[in-house]
């Protein structure tokens, strides 16, 4: 697919290659250049026929100082007047010397070889040979293409014309009449040559006298519509010109009539001229043809050193073309002009010629007082014409010229200067013309032209470089690819520029290439706004990759501009408003902001998943955590990949903004992990506090006895209490089974998961602390991690997972052996050694299930889930529990048995010693006597209540509250052991203190 980019608004011209396209002149149908130049060759002859060499009685030979048997001198030869060495006018006009021999250019009767002219004869090897001198007539012949034939006609008509007329002036000859009443068809090589011939001097006629007139033509004068008829009846035959013929009878007639209307001189008399020729613009192409005379025919780059003679012969013609010395001199500049064009500009001393005759002759010619309308008219569209053309070079001066060249726009430039300063100051009707539809170039002398040279110029070649580029149908892929290639050459544009052109336009321009700068930025500004705003900027890497281009450039672009302002009043700090920045780093961080938030939408996609379709069940033994895990983390790392891949370094914080990102999608992962209730969901509810009735006899005889019953009788009796669940082995021992439930199991995966996503921060958070790409931030404080936040928040959810699993293992799942069974009906039936035996197996399950690295907390929090456990049954175990004084060294020894457990290299001695102090100071309380109870429970009380120590017998005690914190030193612990105390002075205590009823069931 083409991707619609628009080339900038650009002035798309370049310099014609043809002549024609900058013509001033109005194009007159029917003659071209042959017929023009056949035309002045008759004139010209006819104006000189009394001259040396045309005719006359003598013939002017020249010699040049090089030239075969010369002295060298310099000296004109004998027989007539010579040329110099020397040229006045190549000198003025800075045209060099070829000092070439005149006679080699050919015989003097030989026809020119290569004469455009159809049967023209050939000069013959022996003619080239002959090495005489030529005259000005075969100078003038050979450099005007006119073969001997057609120059033998011309002398037989003037000689029969002028019998006996020679002192007759030639602006009073109808030349083309006088030839078409002489010349017969006889004298033609056949009839169509005649009749060519004879259509050409018709259409001269035409334009002179009824096209373009020097006086005004009356339409209704019955002699121009005779002529009209006349011209109209040749062109299907030629005309009938004997003596005889009433057509040529009637011709002579309207010509003669038509060609002798003279308008009345400035002093009141009437001219005696023939205004055959002198109309505009026939005139001015006669006298151009003839001044092409002076431009060598071998290398029409090149002015013959003749010229001063040749250009004095020439204005023997002034009379019959109706011109004087100020038409003379805005011609001949024009032809330097016309023919440097013509020439494909190769040789710049033509332009230059023509600059000096502007500068100097025309310009004050200009200035002069009287001058006529028509050569205002001829001044006012020739210079618009060089106008047009120089404007159209330098427009795209960069296309039109290069370091060999640079110097010809450096002459352009006083060109375009010159001709706008006559045509301003000495034309009072030219109107400066603006940029419209129409395409025409802005000559404002109000503005800045150069200014608009180099803007337009700039323009020009960054639209050239889009047209190479096929900028407007490139395929989407490749426009990134295009972009970067635009900005390269769009800095070379600005290199060149500043090397090769500003040198020449900051002399009219004083920040020159300053302002080619801002055009160039300006251009490839609105193409990079083009190419944000489309699809092809979807691709980010390859996004960013233009991006860094284009700032390279602007960068470039604005040094540029900086360093040639450094001589402005302002800095130049007026220029550098124009520039509209591209703001690449806004873009890029735009860019990547967006980027992250897409991403981040990913992850919410990803996470919502997770908690949709999460069941805890690990992904394989070896992976014992779940997957959700593992595609969070995935996304997690392949988000960073993706992120350093972008080609650009980025600050620090923007990485936070990332990790920040990152951090709160796996914040809810973590919340939605740790999301399984709490402990207090697994903690049975505390019974009523109530106090214990005296035991009988039969009790405490069966108490005393037990203390002496062994350990098998004991496991006995244990045969499943409240649910334990055993399995009997070989031989009848009991092999009791882990009584870890799926749901508790469930929140070690959910602690394994924890763990894997500490582990995998460790190596994204690798990744992005030796990534080269990511500079440091100095308004932003660094953090120690990136992911301190995540770390912080799966330290505290590995505690709380591991704590409601504890407590899920130990009162839920442990509840039967444990809660439910310990020390129920009494301590001596229902010791732990069958509870123990069910914690080895639920920590061995645990620790093939958790991770070695978190085994450790989870055990710490089973084993402090059972110290609380083990409270609860002594102090909150319900109304089915009696402990009696001697029940301690028992319990005491239970206690031992657990705490040794724990201590059996799964947790340090110091942090069982720390987490079983308080569980031992309770055991403590129970080896007391139940007298020593009630007064630390009254001195605690009171101090508690802030009641005096020591009261009197009868003092009403506190109900202390129950916090749940058990202490030996917590009144609600000592009170609860008391409860539990089945012995007569705890009861009489209770019922007295507290109005404590006694228990359900008691003996």
């Amino acid at each position: 697919m083409a991707h619609p980019l628009r080339l900038p608004t650009t002035n798309p011209r370049a310099a014609p290659p043809a002549l024609e396209a900058v013509s001033p002149f109005d194009k007159i149908d029917g003659l071209d250049r042959d017929d023009f130049r056949e035309a002045a060759y008759e004139v010209f002859f006819t104006a000189c026929r009394a001259s040396p060499g045309f005719g006359g009685r003598s013939q002017i030979t020249y010699y040049n100082s090089l030239d075969e048997g010369g002295d060298g001198s310099g000296s004109p030869r004998a027989g007539g007047v010579g040329m110099a060495v020397t040229s006045r006018v190549k000198r003025a006009l800075g045209l060099k010397m070829l000092r070439r021999s005149t006679s080699r250019r050919g015989s003097s009767c030989g026809s020119n070889p290569s004469s455009p002219s159809s049967g023209s004869p050939r000069v013959s090897p022996s003619s080239v040979l002959k090495r005489r001198p030529m005259t000005s007539a075969e100078i003038m012949r050979q450099q005007m293409w006119v073969t001997e034939q057609s120059d033998n006609r011309l002398r037989k008509t003037l000689m029969r014309t002028l019998v006996g007329q020679m002192g007759r002036r030639a602006e009073t000859i109808i030349l083309p009449l006088e030839l078409l009443r002489h010349l017969k068809p006889s004298e033609f090589a056949d009839a169509n040559e005649y009749h060519q011939w004879q259509k050409r001097q018709l259409r001269v006629l035409e334009a002179g006298l009824l096209l373009f007139p020097s006086t005004p033509l009356d339409p209704s004068d019955p002699s121009a519509a005779k002529l009209r008829s006349i011209i109209e009846s040749a062109k299907g035959k030629p005309l009938d010109t004997g003596k005889n013929s009433e057509t040529m009878r009637s011709l002579c007639s309207s010509v003669v009539s038509l060609a002798w209307r003279s308008a009345v001189a400035p002093e009141g008399r009437s001219t005696d001229a023939s205004h055959w020729a002198d109309g505009y613009p026939l005139n001015a192409e006669i006298y151009k043809s003839l001044l092409q005379v002076i431009f060598d025919i071998r290398d029409e780059t090149l002015v013959l050193d003749e010229v001063d003679e040749l250009l004095e012969l020439m204005k023997k013609t002034w009379s019959t073309l109706g011109i004087g010395k100020p038409v003379h001199n805005l011609l001949l500049a024009w032809v330097f002009f016309e023919q440097y064009v013509r020439t494909g500009q190769a040789e710049a001393d033509l332009f230059a010629a023509c600059l000096t005759m502007l500068s100097t002759e025309v310009a004050n010619d200009a200035k002069k007082a009287r001058r006529e309308a028509g050569y205002m008219r001829m001044l006012a569209e020739m210079l618009v014409a060089m106008n047009k053309w120089c404007g159209m070079r330098l427009v795209d001066y960069h296309g039109n010229f290069d370091e060999g060249t640079v110097g010809l726009m450096e002459s352009i430039l006083p060109l375009v200067f010159s001709a706008t300063k006559i045509l301003e100051e000495d034309v009072p009707t030219y109107i400066t013309p603006h940029l419209d539809k129409g395409g025409e170039i802005d000559f404002d002398s109000t503005g800045n032209k150069v200014d608009y040279f180099i803007r337009s110029s700039s323009r020009n070649a960054f639209a050239k470089m889009m047209e190479e580029q096929n900028a407007s149908n490139v395929e989407t892929h490749r426009v990134s690819e295009m972009m970067i290639k635009l900005a390269r050459e769009t800095e070379q544009v600005a290199s060149k520029e500043k090397a090769i052109f500003s040198p020449v336009t900051k002399k009219w321009h004083p920040i020159a290439a300053g302002v080619s700068a801002v055009t160039l930025h300006t251009c490839y500004g609105v193409l990079l706004r083009q190419y944000l705003d489309s699809t092809a900027a979807a691709e980010m890497n390859e996004t960013i990759l233009v991006l860094q281009r284009a700032g390279k450039l602007e960068k470039a672009l604005v040094q540029m501009v900086v360093e040639d302002s450094v001589e402005c009043a302002d800095g130049g700090k007026a220029i550098v408003r124009e520039m509209l920045p591209f703001e690449v780093d806004a873009i890029i961080l735009r860019f990547l902001k967006h980027w992250m938030q897409e991403k981040l939408k990913i992850g919410k996609d990803k996470l919502h998943t997770a908690k949709e379709t999460e069941t805890w069940n690990p992904k394989s033994k070896s992976e014992p955590y779940s997957r959700s895990a593992e595609e969070i983390i995935k996304f997690c790392k392949d988000t960073i990949e993706n992120f350093f891949e972008i080609p650009i370094n980025v600050s620090e914080s923007v990485v936070y903004d990332l990790t920040d990102g990152l951090e709160h999608l796996l914040g809810e992962y973590i919340t939605f992990i740790a999301s399984c209730g709490s402990k207090q969901g697994y903690l049975p509810t505390l019974p009523p506090l109530t106090r214990c009735s005296k035991g009988s006899k039969f009790v405490k005889l069966w108490k005393k006895a037990a203390c002496n019953v062994g350990t098998e009788h004991q496991e006995a009796n244990q045969n499943n209490t409240a649910g334990a669940v055993t399995v009997m082995g070989e031989e009848g021992n009991p092999n009791p089974r882990p009584s870890t439930s799926r749901g508790t199991q469930r929140l070690y995966i959910r602690l394994n998961t924890l763990h894997y996503l500490t582990k995998h921060l460790h190596s994204l958070e690798k990744t992005l602390s030796l990534s080269p790409k990511v500079t440091p931030s100095k308004s932003r404080r660094r953090r120690h991690s990136y992911f301190e936040h995540t770390r912080s928040a799966i330290q505290a959810s590995q505690q709380h997972v591991a704590e409601v699993a504890a407590y899920r293992l130990v009162f839920l799942d442990s509840s039967s052996v444990l809660y439910g069974s310990l020390y129920n009906p009494d301590v001596g039936s229902a010791r732990i050694k069958p509870a123990l035996r069910v914690l080895k197996q639920n920590l061995t399950l645990l620790c093939a299930i958790v991770k070695e690295h978190v085994q450790g907390a989870a055990v710490r929090h089973v084993m402090a889930a059972y110290f609380e456990a083990y409270l609860m049954v002594l102090l909150a175990g319900g109304s089915s529990r009696i402990f009696y004084r001697a029940d301690h060294a028992m319990i005491e020894q239970d206690f031992e048995g657990l705490r040794g457990l724990f201590r059996e290299g799964l947790v340090g001695e110091d942090e069982v010693a720390a987490a079983a102090e308080v569980v031992e100071g309770v055991v403590a309380l129970m080896e007391q006597t139940t007298e020593q109870l009630v007064e630390d429970f009254s001195v605690l009380a009171c101090e508690a209540n802030g009641a005096a120590v020591g009261a009197g017998a009868g003092q009403k005690l506190p109900m202390p509250p129950t916090t749940g914190k058990w202490s030996r030193s917590d009144p609600n612990t000592i009170l609860r052991v008391l409860c539990h105390r089945n012995d007569r002075a705890a009861n009489s205590f209770l019922k007295r203190t507290f109005r404590l009823a006694k228990r359900n069931g008691s003996l």
